[in-house]
């Protein structure tokens, strides 16, 4: 183990963000840059490199954290990047984005703060790039067999990269003008700058993945005719379909999707927009909708300059302690103030909306809500608690209901789809199908970063057994030294 009584003399010590007045006027991440360095391999050293690491499968990667947190601790980036490559194709993500379910379930979590495995991670691959430990990692030879992925999303990703490095050649298609998906247009930059994303897709290009842009499987292409132009293709096309609020109101200027929200933002950054056409600047904004992408709203509406920012869940408030009912290790529902939430705002959880109420023009003014409480396992109003609060701009990020239905894409392939509307496969990943395999939220249904990255990896182990029979290559044990199987 890297520091014996680490746990015991070292406090948890997390990444300094930049003061609130400074950060809210650009969109840089808020995080200090260079501030975890000197911390990190001290905070590194409380790992207790437990016999049974509960950390391992809290990350749906099994990343082998005690491994890279021995060699972080012993400042030995290579041989940590290498261990963190060993599981994880972009860690740079994760370590940014992820809710880290693997420090909910670290050993030390139990009586005291867990391990900071999320910032050991990032400043491990963060350091990687600096000394060029990243490198393409092209195949030796090539297959002759020919993939075709639909998504550029983290799963999409993580898929081509997978099947690209075991010699197959790999066309991602991405219906948006950029690779990335909700990396690229549904992240703010403010939580992952997008070069992040840029110097992984060059990494890829050189390894010899193909990108195909502007191009929607299903609209611009018939999926039949992909299927019969490739081997074997990978449904990696998330869940985009967003659930909407069907109030007296709705109809309003004024209300829109928070995936119609974000997206201008990131255009405003990359330079497509001098100004976003949907703005909070001067506006009383709410957002619908407790989660991530709401927390992304709030955020991306103080920067706009906005004149208040409101945030309302339907649930109640989560408790800052775990449930008795969320044990640990598992991945409990507790109070998180996100850097968004530092930022300013009102948070009002335990209430409903009612209706919308605008002005003569057809703008939404003002919004109508109720407090709510749980009866039966059912949400239900509680009479006289109406009340009205001002919202000339209101975001619903209230999550997504499946895989976009509208495109084609599901009616044309033909694959059958779940009880929860998600994309139907077996163990290895396929769809009822043949040749066709499907990853992330378009089978798994709305999760988390991890968890996509992690089926990407899963369906292309599911594509080359289909391909070739075996999956040696990318089922191979991986060891430190091994750099063309683990970067």
């Amino acid at each position: 183990m890297a520091d014996p009584k680490g746990f015991l003399n070292t406090d948890r010590e997390v990444a300094e963000t930049r003061p609130v007045p400074e950060r809210v006027q650009d969109w840089n991440e808020v995080y200090v840059p260079g501030s975890l360095l000197p911390i990190i391999s001290e905070q590194a050293g409380r790992c207790m490199d437990c016999g049974i690491p509960f950390c391992h499968s809290g990350c749906p990667l099994g990343n082998l954290i005690p491994e890279w947190n021995d060699y972080a601790y012993r400042e030995d980036w290579q041989a940590a990047s290498e261990r963190l490559h060993a599981t994880n194709n972009f860690p740079e993500f994760t370590g940014r984005l992820c809710p880290a379910p693997c420090e909910s379930a670290c050993v030390l979590a139990i009586n005291q703060p867990a391990v900071t495995i999320k910032n050991v991670e990032v400043t491990i691959v963060d350091k990687a790039w600096e000394a060029g430990d990243v490198t393409p990692q092209p195949p030796e030879r090539l297959s002759g067999k020919t993939v075709a992925v639909i998504g550029s999303g983290p799963a999409g990703l993580a898929a081509a990269q997978q099947l690209t490095r075991a010699g197959h050649t790999v066309a991602v298609y991405e219906r948006a003008d950029r690779i990335g998906g909700l990396l690229r247009y549904g992240i703010p930059e403010f939580k992952m700058e997008k070069r992040h994303i840029n110097r992984r897709i060059e990494q890829m290009r050189a390894e010899g993945t193909k990108f195909r842009t502007e191009t929607e499987i299903g609209v611009d292409i018939d999926a039949k005719k992909l299927r019969k132009r490739y081997d074997a293709v990978v449904i990696a096309a998330g869940a985009t379909t967003s659930r909407d609020l069907p109030v007296p109101g709705r109809e309003l200027n004024g209300i829109h999707q928070a995936m119609e929200y974000l997206p201008l933002s990131n255009k405003v950054q990359e330079g497509d927009l001098t100004v976003s056409p949907i703005t909070a600047e001067g506006k009383h904004v709410v957002v619908i909708g407790g989660g991530d992408t709401g927390a992304d709203c709030v955020g991306t509406a103080h920067r706009q300059g906005a004149a208040s920012v409101t945030q309302l869940e339907i649930m109640p408030r989560p408790g800052d302690e775990r449930a008795p009912h969320q044990p640990w290790p598992t991945f409990p529902m507790l109070y998180k103030v996100t850097s968004a939430h530092e930022e300013g705002g009102e948070r009002v959880y335990s209430v409903s909306t009612t209706h919308f109420e605008g002005d003569e023009d057809g703008d939404v003014q003002w919004l109508h809500m109720s407090e709510v409480e749980m009866n039966d396992g059912r949400i239900e109003p509680k009479p006289g608690t109406e009340k009205k609060i001002p919202a000339q701009l209101v975001t619903l990020a209230m999550g997504f209901t499946g895989i976009d239905r509208e495109n084609g894409l599901v009616e044309q392939f033909g694959v059958g789809l779940d009880e929860r509307g998600n994309v139907r496969r077996d163990a290895d990943y396929a769809t009822d199908v043949d040749g066709v395999f499907v990853a992330g939220d378009a089978g798994r249904g709305q999760s988390l970063i991890v968890w996509a990255i992690a089926e990407g990896r899963s369906a292309a182990r599911g594509v080359d057994r289909y391909l070739t029979g075996a999956t040696s290559t990318l089922h191979a044990p991986v060891k430190p030294t091994d750099r063309a199987l683990t970067v």
